[in-house]
């Protein structure tokens, strides 16, 4: 059989033999204070891709009558542990849409995680300590992060965004001190250049007032 060269054939003809491998799209993202320009630390920024999220197994537990972390995030279907690390007993709820549960006055662990099956923003209080207070964020999809001091994060996307249009695609910006904290802001951007977010948030609560209203739902319900 004759030996066929190649030499001097175009390169194009050997890419066509090789598998093409989509790569993820990195897209910086910057939040800052709407009218000042200052950085906003532990805001939550999601991405709307296709691709769903893998439960995971995670904790927040309680010490120095305080929720550790006060803010969680964790992928739709996640168990979240709940254990009391302080040496005084604390009842752990949630009345939220996304999820509502109650843990009992209890010292310890308590019997069984909380599954988060729900994607949405979870409200955390203990009613025997109303200065206590936490988020829980569920999140639908794997482009998720967390801004850091200088309000930056940076989320992994897929190679086709889910956008109704080219080029674009839909963020979801979260914060415990929006005005309504209970749901994230929306903001559609493009995906071919650095995206800047300002959020207009609200000034931290005392911490003995911030739960009023929380303690006041609970006791209605």
């Amino acid at each position: 059989m004759k030996k066929v060269s190649t030499a001097g054939l175009p390169a194009i003809l050997f890419l066509t033999a090789c598998p093409v491998f989509a790569v993820a799209l990195e897209l910086p993202v910057t939040v800052t204070l709407e009218g000042t320009g200052e950085p906003i630390a532990g805001a939550v920024v999601s991405a709307d891709t296709r691709s769903k999220p893998t439960p995971d197994n995670a904790e927040i537990y309680q010490k120095n009558r305080a929720f550790h972390p006060r803010v969680l995030v964790v992928p739709v279907g996640s168990s979240v542990d709940f254990p009391n690390r302080d040496n005084t007993q604390h009842h752990v709820y949630s009345f939220s849409p996304a999820k509502t549960f109650n843990i009992e006055l209890y010292a310890g662990r308590p019997e069984a995680p909380i599954v988060f099956d729900q994607p949405g923003v979870v409200e955390l209080g203990c009613n025997i300590h109303d200065q206590m207070q936490g988020f829980v964020v569920v999140s639908d999809t794997p482009a998720v992060g967390t801004t850091n001091d200088a309000g930056q994060v940076t989320l992994s996307l897929e190679p086709s965004p889910n956008s109704e249009s080219p080029g674009r695609i839909r963020l979801e910006i979260w914060h415990p001190r929006l005005p309504d904290n209970t749901r994230p802001i929306t903001r559609e951007v493009t995906t071919d250049a650095p995206a800047s977010i300002s959020l207009s948030l609200i000034p931290e609560a005392p911490a003995e007032s911030s739960l009023d209203l929380l303690q006041q739902r609970f006791r209605e319900l």
